[in-house]
């Protein structure tokens, strides 16, 4: 069952993790004065050698404590410093984020509050099929009032997101995804040499939009996890977001286009009034790099792989169409 405001981990953590994380915790209370009175009485997940995220109370607050070791100290200084530069402009009744509680570095702990309802993509996958489309234009709109305060066009630069996809695509261990990673590339340098003297969209963005960093409470939609944000073309944000539900099967509309959602995509087209060469380029430009830097793995459902297959390909024909 998911916990609120934070998604369930894929297992519980063995025996040993446990301890040590007490033991740890123990550690920090008797360093910081400010854990005295914080009741943390819950594990969400524990990922080996980087970090921590227990729940339980703060002053009295429902909260989130993600603690950190410390080669992971100044990337969650970072994120401390973003939760709270967009904190006053995102803490409206429909779009905001979590708001930040504490930030206790001397024990590489942060605190912000445990938001309430289910991560979106949850929801999704429960809600009556003919319902789901709608929630697209609202997550875009979470989107835009995330990164309109500092958006800017800047010339386009591909050179580093291509060397990140071919380093990623070759070590794609599927092969029956090798062969359309490899048009889908292919596609991706043809579409750079278009966006030569171009510009894109740029922003600070929240870095890994995905719809489980989307919690939906009613008519409010929150955002969670913004360790990753940076400043970044938009449209990576968005097509990050379209092809975390492509390569899981989740198409609200029924109907797929570049391989993920195609009302999706039309939300965010709209919201954002995206120019034709962010539609016709860079938007699938980024689309193309998200399917090949996720690298698929081994131990994935058979399920999974057929998803990505069927996203994939999809992507290589439509590429294709707009490359020739």
């Amino acid at each position: 069952m998911s916990q609120p405001g934070y998604p369930s981990a894929s297992r519980a953590p063995d025996p040993a993790a446990l301890m040590a994380v007490q033991a740890r915790l123990a550690e920090a209370r008797a360093r910081e004065p400010a854990l005295e009175e914080a009741d943390i009485d819950e594990v969400l997940r524990v990922v080996p050698g980087k970090r921590v995220v227990l729940a339980g109370l703060w002053q009295g607050r429902p909260a989130i404590f993600r603690m950190v070791e410390p080669n992971e100290v100044e990337w969650q200084a970072r994120e401390w410093r973003e939760a709270t530069r967009i904190w006053p402009h995102m803490q409206g009744a429909r779009y905001r984020v979590a708001e930040p509680l504490a930030h206790l570095p001397e024990v590489g702990i942060m605190v912000v509050e445990r938001v309430p309802g289910t991560p979106l993509l949850e929801h999704l996958w429960s809600a009556p099929p003919d319902s789901r489309a709608a929630l697209m234009p609202r997550a875009a709109a979470w989107l835009r009032r995330y990164t309109d305060v500092t958006e800017a066009w800047r010339e386009t630069n591909t050179a580093g997101w291509l060397a990140r996809a071919e380093r990623a695509a070759a070590a794609q261990p599927f092969a029956r995804l090798r062969g359309i990673e490899a048009d889908i590339l292919a596609h991706l340098r043809q579409l750079a040499t278009m966006l030569n003297g171009a510009e894109w969209r740029i922003a600070i963005c929240h870095g890994d939009f995905h719809p489980n960093n989307l919690v939906l409470d009613g008519e409010r939609l929150t955002g969670i996890d913004l360790g990753a944000s940076s400043r970044m073309p938009v449209t990576k944000d968005i097509a990050r977001f379209l092809a975390h539900m492509g390569r899981r099967g989740m198409l609200p509309s029924g109907q797929r286009y570049l391989g993920v959602d195609m009302q999706g995509i039309e939300a965010f087209v709209e919201t954002f009034a995206l120019t034709e060469t962010e539609r016709t380029r860079t938007l699938p430009f980024f689309l193309g790099i998200e399917a090949l830097i996720r690298v698929e793995n081994r131990q994935m459902k058979n399920g999974r792989i057929r998803h990505a297959q069927e996203m994939y390909a999809a992507l290589r024909d439509d590429l294709a169409a707009l490359t020739a």
